[in-house]
Protein backbone atom coordinates (compact mmCIF):
# COMPACT_ATOMS: atom_id res chain seq x y z
CA UNK A 1 0.00 0.00 0.00
CA UNK A 2 2.79 2.47 0.79
CA UNK A 3 5.96 3.05 -1.14
CA UNK A 4 9.37 2.58 0.42
CA UNK A 5 12.70 3.97 -0.71
CA UNK A 6 13.64 0.90 -2.77
CA UNK A 7 10.48 -0.45 -4.38
CA UNK A 8 7.24 0.99 -5.64
CA UNK A 9 4.14 -0.91 -4.66
CA UNK A 10 0.98 -0.19 -6.64
CA UNK A 11 -2.37 -1.01 -5.14
CA UNK A 12 -5.29 -1.32 -7.48
CA UNK A 13 -8.44 -0.61 -5.55
CA UNK A 14 -11.27 -2.66 -7.03
CA UNK A 15 -14.05 -1.91 -4.57
CA UNK A 16 -16.49 0.62 -5.87
CA UNK A 17 -15.91 -0.26 -9.53
CA UNK A 18 -19.11 -1.98 -10.51
CA UNK A 19 -17.94 -2.91 -14.01
CA UNK A 20 -14.66 -4.70 -13.36
CA UNK A 21 -13.86 -4.85 -17.10
CA UNK A 22 -13.30 -1.07 -17.01
CA UNK A 23 -10.65 -1.27 -14.28
CA UNK A 24 -7.09 -0.49 -15.28
CA UNK A 25 -4.82 -2.94 -13.48
CA UNK A 26 -1.64 -2.62 -15.54
CA UNK A 27 0.98 -0.55 -13.69
CA UNK A 28 2.53 0.78 -16.92
CA UNK A 29 -0.87 1.95 -18.18
CA UNK A 30 -1.53 3.76 -14.90
CA UNK A 31 1.87 5.50 -15.13
CA UNK A 32 1.25 6.47 -18.74
CA UNK A 33 -2.00 8.19 -17.78
CA UNK A 34 -0.21 10.15 -15.04
CA UNK A 35 2.39 11.20 -17.60
CA UNK A 36 0.04 12.06 -20.46
CA UNK A 37 -2.73 13.84 -18.53
CA UNK A 38 -2.53 17.61 -19.02
CA UNK A 39 -3.49 18.31 -15.40
CA UNK A 40 -4.50 16.63 -12.16
CA UNK A 41 -7.25 17.53 -9.75
CA UNK A 42 -6.93 16.83 -6.07
CA UNK A 43 -9.10 17.25 -3.00
CA UNK A 44 -8.02 18.38 0.44
CA UNK A 45 -9.86 18.78 3.70
CA UNK A 46 -9.51 21.13 6.66
CA UNK A 47 -11.94 20.18 9.41
CA UNK A 48 -15.29 19.68 7.71
CA UNK A 49 -14.42 21.93 4.76
CA UNK A 50 -13.34 20.17 1.55
CA UNK A 51 -11.43 21.99 -1.19
CA UNK A 52 -10.70 20.90 -4.74
CA UNK A 53 -7.97 22.28 -6.99
CA UNK A 54 -6.69 21.57 -10.51
CA UNK A 55 -2.98 21.98 -11.27
CA UNK A 56 -0.52 21.25 -14.05
CA UNK A 57 2.00 18.63 -12.99
CA UNK A 58 4.96 16.43 -13.72
CA UNK A 59 5.11 12.72 -12.85
CA UNK A 60 8.32 11.03 -11.66
CA UNK A 61 8.14 7.28 -12.44
CA UNK A 62 11.15 6.43 -10.25
CA UNK A 63 9.89 8.22 -7.14
CA UNK A 64 6.20 7.52 -7.83
CA UNK A 65 5.52 11.18 -7.16
CA UNK A 66 3.68 14.06 -8.77
CA UNK A 67 5.03 17.63 -8.72
CA UNK A 68 3.14 20.90 -9.06
CA UNK A 69 4.02 24.55 -8.55
CA UNK A 70 1.95 27.12 -6.71
CA UNK A 71 2.04 30.34 -4.74
CA UNK A 72 3.61 30.34 -1.29
CA UNK A 73 0.37 31.43 0.34
CA UNK A 74 -3.32 31.02 -0.26
CA UNK A 75 -6.15 28.59 0.31
CA UNK A 76 -4.28 25.52 -0.96
CA UNK A 77 -1.35 26.21 1.38
CA UNK A 78 -3.72 26.87 4.30
CA UNK A 79 -5.45 23.52 3.81
CA UNK A 80 -2.27 21.50 3.24
CA UNK A 81 -0.57 23.02 6.28
CA UNK A 82 -3.37 21.58 8.45
CA UNK A 83 -3.79 18.25 6.61
CA UNK A 84 -1.36 17.18 3.90
CA UNK A 85 -3.34 14.08 2.85
CA UNK A 86 -5.01 14.33 -0.55
CA UNK A 87 -7.11 12.32 -2.99
CA UNK A 88 -6.72 13.08 -6.67
CA UNK A 89 -7.42 12.17 -10.25
CA UNK A 90 -5.70 12.41 -13.62
CA UNK A 91 -8.01 12.30 -16.63
CA UNK A 92 -7.18 11.68 -20.28
CA UNK A 93 -10.15 12.64 -22.45
CA UNK A 94 -10.44 10.43 -25.55
CA UNK A 95 -13.54 12.26 -26.81
CA UNK A 96 -17.24 11.87 -27.15
CA UNK A 97 -18.44 8.82 -29.08
CA UNK A 98 -20.87 10.40 -31.51
CA UNK A 99 -24.09 8.47 -31.92
CA UNK A 100 -23.40 6.32 -28.83
CA UNK A 101 -24.25 8.77 -26.02
CA UNK A 102 -20.91 7.77 -24.50
CA UNK A 103 -17.58 9.38 -23.71
CA UNK A 104 -14.17 7.67 -23.92
CA UNK A 105 -11.65 8.37 -21.16
CA UNK A 106 -8.91 6.93 -18.99
CA UNK A 107 -8.52 7.99 -15.37
CA UNK A 108 -6.17 7.33 -12.51
CA UNK A 109 -7.25 7.99 -8.94
CA UNK A 110 -4.60 8.33 -6.28
CA UNK A 111 -4.09 9.07 -2.63
CA UNK A 112 -0.98 10.61 -1.20
CA UNK A 113 0.64 13.20 1.00
CA UNK A 114 1.96 16.59 -0.03
CA UNK A 115 5.25 18.06 1.09
CA UNK A 116 6.81 21.27 -0.16
CA UNK A 117 10.35 21.09 -1.45
CA UNK A 118 13.04 23.35 -0.02
CA UNK A 119 16.15 21.84 -1.61
CA UNK A 120 17.16 23.81 -4.73
CA UNK A 121 18.34 20.72 -6.63
CA UNK A 122 15.07 18.88 -5.91
CA UNK A 123 13.08 21.92 -7.04
CA UNK A 124 15.15 22.18 -10.23
CA UNK A 125 14.56 18.49 -10.95
CA UNK A 126 10.81 18.81 -10.37
CA UNK A 127 10.55 21.88 -12.61
CA UNK A 128 12.59 20.17 -15.32
CA UNK A 129 10.26 17.16 -15.18
CA UNK A 130 7.20 19.41 -15.41
CA UNK A 131 8.59 21.36 -18.38
CA UNK A 132 9.61 18.15 -20.19
CA UNK A 133 6.16 16.67 -19.64
CA UNK A 134 4.06 19.76 -20.36
CA UNK A 135 5.92 21.70 -23.07
CA UNK A 136 5.00 19.89 -26.28
CA UNK A 137 6.80 22.37 -28.53
CA UNK A 138 10.36 20.99 -28.52
CA UNK A 139 11.82 24.19 -29.96
CA UNK A 140 10.36 26.19 -27.04
CA UNK A 141 11.23 23.67 -24.34
CA UNK A 142 14.81 24.88 -23.93
CA UNK A 143 13.70 28.53 -23.90
CA UNK A 144 11.23 27.78 -21.11
CA UNK A 145 13.93 25.95 -19.15
CA UNK A 146 16.37 28.85 -19.51
CA UNK A 147 13.75 31.22 -18.09
CA UNK A 148 12.29 29.02 -15.36
CA UNK A 149 15.44 27.27 -14.13
CA UNK A 150 17.42 30.35 -13.15
CA UNK A 151 18.68 30.20 -9.56
CA UNK A 152 16.59 33.20 -8.48
CA UNK A 153 13.41 31.78 -10.05
CA UNK A 154 13.95 28.36 -8.45
CA UNK A 155 14.40 29.86 -4.99
CA UNK A 156 11.21 31.88 -5.42
CA UNK A 157 8.90 29.12 -6.71
CA UNK A 158 6.93 26.87 -4.39
CA UNK A 159 6.96 23.21 -5.48
CA UNK A 160 4.62 20.62 -4.02
CA UNK A 161 5.49 16.93 -4.16
CA UNK A 162 2.69 14.37 -3.89
CA UNK A 163 4.09 11.07 -2.64
CA UNK A 164 1.59 8.58 -4.06
CA UNK A 165 0.38 5.82 -1.73
CA UNK A 166 -2.45 4.22 -3.71
CA UNK A 167 -3.37 4.07 -7.39
CA UNK A 168 -6.42 2.78 -9.19
CA UNK A 169 -7.65 3.34 -12.71
CA UNK A 170 -10.69 3.11 -14.93
CA UNK A 171 -11.35 3.51 -18.63
CA UNK A 172 -14.52 3.80 -20.59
Amino acid sequence: MLTNSHHLIFVVIMRGIRRKEKAITDEDELKEILTSAKYITFAMCKGDDPYLVTVSHGYDHDKNALYFHCASEGKKINYLSVNNKIWGQALVDHGYASGECNHHYSTVQFSGEVEFLTNTDEKRGALTRMIDQLEENLSLRQTVKEKQLKEKAIKKVNIGKIAIHELSGKKG
